[in-house]
């Protein structure tokens, strides 16, 4: 095919095809290359002279593509700040780089155990693993690589119930779970199965008294997460692991998707036998995910995939190296840069900081380490970094905006912050905010416009509920956007409060839930 789109290039612009192929760029913005431009898709012998073929050049993709020029195009448009790192992350240039090699040349199958592509997809897969166990403190053995947290805790939760059905039909979790964990506990309760969901206290944490209280002869799982994808409220899941421990029998599942790579986890010492983990909270890709599955003592569970058996049987299918690679790269990278907060200095690969693209994606406010040259390079501490964001934007919000509600935990996870302003209705205040990206829940339920379950859960009123703001700070958040968010926020919510009665009434000094909004027909 290649040879004969050569040929019909070579004959001038008169000929049918070259007219077709310009017609079809001038509509869909893709500029036809040369034969000499093409990829080199195989390597040719040197006695291979014939004309109707090319010599291929090994940094081309067979097509270029050409951005259409238009009026109010995004290059035009400033793009808004990024706070919503709860429902994405941006990829790390590091990841990207370990992931291309294996989304170009290195393309083998990580099963083919016959040739040399499948020995190095299979021994890159490997390598991922092996970053993302140590991470966690894990064996290499017992990570499975799944399509992200979403299918891990479906894994988990359906799993380990369907395999233990027949003694043991009781499951326990909590009321703030992940959309996924309770819609999984939902298809269990349609199945016959019994669900505890366990309140939480004001500050979101749950009670271990009501914990162990809820524990029965026939509970086979409890799933608990980490830390809260809304509120950032941090469970203790290492005392959560050592109750269990007592009882005999019973599995403990955690939605570690906010925490791994942000947090230090220890699935030993916290007692976990399954975790779940997704690629695109640590700063990975989309698309990929572990589940941290316990051998000694040995979880059993039905795979909810059945085929070739990948994966120790229980997740099977095909593994897609590039996604591996690249949640096994960002688990590199947070373990060590949750080191480096630890430390005054860090040594960093020359070669690595010599390219402008990757010292330009660190934020200019980020302390300084030492290069291996002895020349200076910024990088991230990651903790220590969201610690002092976190400090900035509440004590800057607090000082300059009255009535405002910290959602959870003050103890939690600094990056993740839930502020309720009263008087102010919260899709208004969104829609208010658009130079920054920011949302009032989960990504997975933002389509929904009652108010947050997790917070009502907390006890929080619907009013308040409604007019809560998540703020996600990570390691590529600068000291400058934070103060411009403060700005804006401010602004913001001053001239909302001023459109609305209710804030006339408070001003007034009068008590707003003294008052009897219901109306007596006589």
């Amino acid at each position: 095919m290649l040879s004969r789109i050569s040929r019909a290039a070579s004959r001038g612009p008169s000929s049918k095809v070259s007219h077709t192929v310009t017609g079809y760029r001038s509509r869909r913005g893709i500029v036809q290359p040369s034969g000499a431009d093409r990829a080199s898709v195989v390597d040719l012998p040197s006695t291979y002279k014939d004309e109707s073929h090319f010599t291929p050049r090994a940094d081309m993709l067979g097509f270029k593509l050409g951005m259409p020029q238009r009026e109010e195009s995004l290059k035009e448009k400033v793009r808004p700040i990024y706070l919503d790192m709860q429902a994405t992350t941006p990829v790390d240039p590091r990841v990207l780089d370990a992931m291309l090699p294996y989304l170009t040349d290195q393309y083998g199958n990580p099963h083919s155990r016959t040739h040399a592509y499948g020995w190095e997809a299979e021994q890159a897969v490997e390598d991922a693993r092996k970053h993302v166990a140590d991470l966690i403190a894990a064996d290499p053995k017992e990570i499975i690589f799944t399509s992200g947290a979403t299918e891990t805790n479906n894994m988990a939760i359906k799993g380990v119930a369907r395999f233990h059905k027949e003694k043991k039909k009781h499951v326990i979790t909590t009321q703030t779970e992940h959309k996924c964990v309770l819609d999984s506990c939902r298809k269990l309760g349609e199945e016959g199965f019994d669900i505890t969901y366990l309140p939480v206290q004001t500050n979101g944490v749950i009670s271990l008294e009501e914990l162990e209280a809820a524990i029965r002869p026939d509970t086979s799982l409890v799933s608990i997460m980490t830390v809260n994808n809304e509120t950032g409220v941090i469970q203790p899941i290492k005392e959560i692991g050592a109750l269990l421990r007592k009882h005999r029998g019973i599995y403990f599942h955690t939605d570690a998707a906010q925490a791994v790579g942000k947090i230090p986890v220890d699935v030993n010492e916290m007692n976990v036998d399954i975790m779940s983990i997704s690629g695109h909270k640590l700063y990975g890709p989309k698309g990929v995910g572990v589940a941290y599955v316990r051998r000694r003592p040995r979880v059993r569970l039905e795979p909810i995939l059945n085929g070739g058996g990948q994966e120790r049987g229980l997740r099977s299918g095909t593994l897609p190296t590039a996604l591996a690679v690249g949640i096994g790269e960002a688990a590199r990278i947070a373990k060590k840069e949750m080191a480096v907060s630890t430390v005054s200095s860090f040594v960093l690969d020359d070669d690595y900081a010599r390219s402008p693209f990757h010292a330009s994606c660190y934020p200019s406010d980020l302390p300084f380490i030492q290069l291996s040259s002895g020349n200076d390079f910024r990088a991230g501490r990651d903790r220590a970094h969201v610690d002092a964001l976190s400090k900035r934007l509440i004590e800057g919000i607090n000082a300059n905006v009255e009535h405002v509600v910290r959602n959870g935990d003050v103890a939690g996870y600094p990056g993740c912050i839930n502020l309720s302003f009263s008087y102010v209705e919260g899709e208004s205040l969104l829609m208010a905010l658009k130079d920054i990206a920011l949302s009032s829940g989960s990504a997975c339920t933002s389509a929904s416009l009652e108010p947050s379950y997790v917070l009502r859960a907390l006890g929080a009123a619907e009013d308040m509920a409604h007019s809560s703001l998540r703020f996600g700070l990570g390691r590529f958040t600068t000291e400058a956007e934070v103060d411009f968010v403060i700005q804006q926020i401010v602004r913001t919510v001053h001239r909302l409060r001023e459109m609305s009665p209710l804030w006339e009434m408070v001003q007034e000094g009068i008590d707003i839930n003294s008052i009897d909004w219901s109306q007596s027909h006589n």
